[in-house]
């Protein structure tokens, strides 16, 4: 018989937590493609040196990631989280205090230290509070935050130069970061264990029973994880489609400013058009893959996105054509990183999922950094974009082509066995014990 669920469940609570968390974190994150022309403009640097102020974020962000997800999986996610918010609301405080490109690069290089508290132990906890036929609503409806964050900055950022300057946006965002450091740290849990309660979804008759392939993983032993040829694919393949989005988020709003002369509020639009997509296909796509298969799923979003950024090459002169297009890959944009992250939970042991989401953020990292690079670069040695848009889509295809060779996961995680909620748990609702 399924169990009736009570009233409240604080699995909604931590998702609403993580929910903050991420908007903040990614707020910031993509927000920086939209304050980019104007910190150009003021502060006088070229878009090669604008993607390596990124690309400092991403290098201590990739070098931490590993280490923040091991953490994760040994003292909980909520010390995590609380302490890598301390160093993100620094950061980000810090960076609307730059005159120079040096202190940008080192401030920026702060935030992606504590980003990394922000998506691999944020998804690993949301994860391990709903069951895994629910995990792909759960982690929709988280990561509509990050695209929530980018449409806000869309919005929201040229009334902040109107009415103050860029560094407002800065100090605003920071700001928000210092107030989830008390939220999350009061509220937070890392797992339903920890409460007396089981994941939210799960019934009477069924219990958590890993794959048999995942079993033959000692859970102590990384190099359990990096024998798995399915983890360098789905790594090698996060890498290309990381690539390929952020090579369009970040230079989006420079390429309407810049070489189709855009003015500033329209340009910033697009911001806003991204981040709506991105929120649409996180709770439409994401949930979807619960159905579909992860792989598929991911096969299917590769494939559009591929296909909108070809056409963006070719067809995105025209300004409506470009909001469309845009539009279009967002909408995948925001499924991508979820549905990936969820292959940790599909392959791997649920006591790893931390572990091996940290060891494949670097892929996602250093697909973006690549990207950042070579669109800074050939926008300052062509003086368009078109050549480095190009790149993005091939990658695209890139990412289709080796999900391919990645099996589909058949496996129930959660198995219906007699008496199959684990010892210890408790049927009612969480009333003190938090």
């Amino acid at each position: 018989m399924v169990r009736h669920l009570p009233s409240f469940h604080w699995a909604w609570l931590i998702l609403v937590i993580c929910f903050l968390d991420v908007f903040i974190n990614y707020a910031a994150r993509n927000g920086f493609g939209v304050v980019l022309p104007e910190m150009i403009t003021e502060i006088g640097f070229g878009r090669t040196e604008g993607g390596s102020i990124y690309n400092a974020y991403f290098v201590t962000y990739i070098t931490l990631a590993p280490l923040t997800g091991y953490l994760t999986d040994r003292i909980g996610a909520r010390k995590v989280i609380t302490a890598c918010l301390v160093i993100l609301g620094t950061g980000l405080v810090l960076m609307g205090t730059v005159k120079s490109f040096t202190p940008a690069l080192f401030f920026f290089a702060l935030v992606g230290i504590g980003a990394t508290g922000m998506w691999t132990p944020v998804i690993t906890v949301v994860q391990q509070w709903f069951a895994a036929n629910r995990r792909g609503l759960a982690l929709g409806i988280l990561s509509s935050g990050a695209g929530l964050g980018f449409a806000t900055m869309g919005i929201v950022f040229p009334s902040i130069v109107a009415t103050f300057n860029w560094q407002y946006a800065w100090y605003f965002l920071g700001g928000g970061a210092f107030m989830m450091v008390f939220v999350s740290g009061l509220l937070l849990r890392s797992t339903p264990e920890s409460t007396g309660t089981t994941p939210w979804g799960v019934t009477d008759n069924e219990t958590f029973e890993p794959d048999q392939d995942s079993v033959q993983l000692d859970v102590k032993n990384i190099a359990g994880v990096l024998r798995k040829r399915t983890f360098w694919l789905i790594g090698i393949s996060y890498f290309s489609i990381s690539f390929a989005l952020y090579g369009l988020a970040t230079f989006m709003v420079d390429y309407a400013r810049s070489q189709l002369m855009l003015p500033l509020d329209e340009a910033s639009f697009l911001a806003t058009v991204h981040g709506v997509c991105q929120v649409a296909g996180v709770l439409t796509i994401a949930p979807l893959s619960d159905h579909l298969g992860r792989r598929n799923t991911l096969l299917l979003s590769n494939m559009c996105i591929t296909g909108a950024l070809c056409t963006i090459v070719f067809y995105s002169s025209h300004p409506s054509m470009l909001v469309v297009l845009v539009g279009i890959a967002a909408l995948f944009h925001g499924a991508t990183f979820p549905v990936y992250g969820a292959c940790a939970g599909d392959y791997f042991p649920r006591t790893l999922m931390g572990t091996v989401i940290g060891m494949w953020t670097p892929f996602h990292g250093l697909g973006v950094m690549a990207a950042h690079w070579t669109g800074g670069i050939l926008r300052d040695t062509t003086g368009v974009y078109d050549t480095a848009f190009l790149i993005n889509a091939v990658m695209a295809g890139v990412a289709f082509v080796i999900m391919c060779a990645v099996r589909q996961n058949t496996r129930r995680q959660l198995t219906k066995k007699p008496g199959g909620i684990p010892p210890g748990y408790h049927k009612a609702p969480i009333t003190g014990n938090l």
